[in-house]
């Protein structure tokens, strides 16, 4: 017996958009090739056509049509990306001509996000948004789509397989809910009890591929996948961060957010993303040397602003600032630092900036323990900041900047 080693081939994909003029559709389909990247596959070749609408049957012109399809068979393509969210209809009819496989954008990030997930919330909120938006697709025939009835006239041939498989779809989506609220309530209760014990938290969002895993590491040692493709990180990971101050924080790595986020996603993930809303301080994370910086900043803005961050300090830390060349200047933001979390630089100004921003819970107190309360001194060392300490023949002069919880403990030590 000889083994054979099989080399898996990598898909070929064209890219096909239609620009409508309601976006930008060359930045969008430069984004969309980094996407089918990530997703494993090799984009060769891209098509753009402008239409006032994409046809309603063919997504693009019937001329356009043929020239896909010349296309395909020369060029050996595996699989078609639309950049747009496709009909049911538009799929088949494209299939139907080509002879090559059809996705569109939704369904491929879909895809990445199922590839990505690792955590049990993440792949429930994959789930449930897959089931989402596959159940509009699902397609019947005429009198099979017919149920059993009852009486004269309504006798037809039962319940048919598209009609089971909604069935079941309505069941699993129902069941992804339930068991998503469980873990949204476990979630809950570790945020109740983290603003019971007075901990600080900093969440970490940007747009995809900004360098939040890649911070994230640098400052807590995280461990967590730092890669240069879109959506590498999915799973919110959380870690103990120690600034300047002495003040220890919980830093928040989150989801990365792309252009025309499908709203299913959003919606599946607004638990993860309420990491964000609820948070003490937000670092909103952008790859300064992309040439469209600003606009993934403003991205990131939006989504905050829907989710009710208008009152949260956020910092805007301009990543990435080591691939800018003297003649690049990085954009120009309010309460920005900059920084390049792959070598440091930067990152003492940005631990002073988060230093600068924590909420006033924090308080500098002036407290005389007794010896009898000497273990609480060695605790203000670990757990807080000490700015002076002085025995006296009373007890212990301690001077130190303390969280809330530590308050509640020291409170009957407090000296004027």
């Amino acid at each position: 017996m000889s083994l054979i080693e099989t080399e898996e081939k990598v898909p070929r994909a064209l890219l096909v958009s239609v620009d409508t003029g309601k976006f930008d559709a060359e930045s969008s389909l430069d984004e969309l090739c980094e996407l089918v990247e990530s997703a494993g596959a090799e984009p060769v070749l891209t098509v753009l056509q402008k239409l006032d609408r994409p046809e309603t049957a063919t997504f693009v012109g019937s001329g356009k049509l043929i020239e896909i399809s010349e296309i395909c068979e020369a060029q050996e393509i595996d699989l078609i990306v639309c950049d747009s969210e496709l009909t049911p209809t538009q799929i088949k009819t494209l299939e139907a001509e080509t002879n090559v496989r059809t996705i569109d954008r939704t369904t491929l990030i879909l895809d990445i996000f199922a590839l990505r997930a690792r955590s049990r919330e993440g792949k429930l909120q994959v789930e449930l948004a897959q089931l989402k938006y596959l159940l509009p697709r699902l397609t019947g025939k005429g009198i099979a789509m017919s149920r059993l009835g009852g009486g004269i006239g309504t006798r037809g041939p039962g319940e048919t397989k598209l009609e089971t498989d909604r069935r079941h779809i309505h069941r699993r989506m129902e069941t992804l809910k339930e068991q998503l609220k469980d873990v949204e309530k476990h979630r809950s209760r570790l945020r109740e009890r983290r603003e019971k014990d007075g901990v600080i938290t900093v969440a970490i969002v940007g747009y995809t591929n900004a360098g939040k895993s890649t911070l994230m590491n640098y400052l807590t040692d995280a461990g967590v996948l730092a890669q240069d493709k879109l959506f590498a990180t999915l799973d919110p990971t959380s870690r103990a961060l120690k600034l300047p101050s002495g003040v220890t924080v919980m830093l928040i790595d989150t989801v990365g957010l792309v252009r025309r986020l499908p709203h299913g996603l959003v919606e599946a993930f607004k638990s993860t993303l309420e990491e964000a809303a609820l948070s003490d301080i937000i670092l909103n994370v952008c790859d300064a040397s992309s040439a469209e910086a600003q606009y993934h900043m403003q991205v990131t803005a939006d989504l905050l602003a829907e989710l009710g961050c208008g009152d949260t300090p956020i910092i805007n830390v301009l990543n990435k600032c080591d691939k800018l060349s003297n003649l690049e200047i990085a954009p120009n933001v309010t309460n920005s630092v900059h920084i390049s979390a792959k070598n440091g630089t930067g990152i003492d100004k940005l631990l002073e900036a988060i230093d600068n921003n924590l909420p006033v819970r924090i308080k500098k107190v002036r407290l005389m323990l007794p010896f009898t309360a000497a273990g609480m001194a060695n605790e203000i060392r670990t757990k807080a900041t000490l700015i002076s300490e002085n025995y006296t023949s009373d007890g212990i002069e301690v001077e130190a900047i303390i969280d809330e919880a530590m308050y509640r403990k020291l409170k009957e030590y407090i000296v004027e």
